[in-house]
């Protein structure tokens, strides 16, 4: 982000302000929809945390972490969306039960990705926040550490705890209740 340009918003120019929206926009809308999971609820994540960098700007002592303070806003933004949202529950959906349809190859790819969709949804949002930065973004332990204003050690557990989750709910996903691999179904 070219440093001037924050440098200017934080001093009133709107049509500063209007060109770090732009810039910003986009990543700030895939940070929220890869929180939250729900495009309704990630634009008004963004929206909020679009006008808290505004009335915000002027406070900040380093133009050259706007991106990373950024992002702490739209995090936080999430936070927020979650709290008044009664659409998010987590844990709403179950694993499926019964089993698999005969055709499992044909849907596999679907079926693998709901059930990382569902394993994804009922991480808590801290734990998806910390996800999305380092695994979508690419920002390193202490980029989000200094992004969400946490110790990097905090980050390093909550990412631990996450993919801990994570892969043990895909474990359980791909294999039967006695824990052996599923087998492919022979039709008749």
């Amino acid at each position: 982000m070219d440093t001037e340009v924050v440098v200017r918003a934080q001093r009133g120019d709107r049509e500063a302000f209007a060109e770090l929206a732009g810039a910003s926009l986009d990543r700030l809308l895939s940070v929220a929809r890869g929180i939250l999971g729900d495009t309704g609820l990630a634009e008004d994540a963004t929206q909020q945390a679009l006008v808290d960098i505004w009335r915000n700007l002027p406070g900040v002592r380093d133009p050259a972490r706007f991106e990373g303070w950024s992002y702490r806003l739209v995090v936080n933004a999430c936070y927020s969306e979650v709290r008044r949202s009664r659409q998010w529950m987590p844990g709403a959906i179950g694993p499926l039960t019964g089993e698999p349809v005969a055709s499992r190859d044909e849907f596999a790819p679907v079926h693998d990705r709901d059930e990382l969709e569902r394993a994804f949804r009922d991480l808590s949002v801290d734990h998806r926040a910390v996800l999305v930065l380092h695994h979508c973004l690419g920002l390193t332990l202490p980029e989000i550490a200094h992004s969400l204003d946490i110790p990097e050690g905090t980050v390093r557990s909550r990412l631990y705890h996450a993919m801990k989750k994570l892969r043990t709910v895909l474990r359980v996903s791909t294999t039967g209740p006695d824990l052996a691999p599923r087998t492919e179904r022979v039709r008749p």
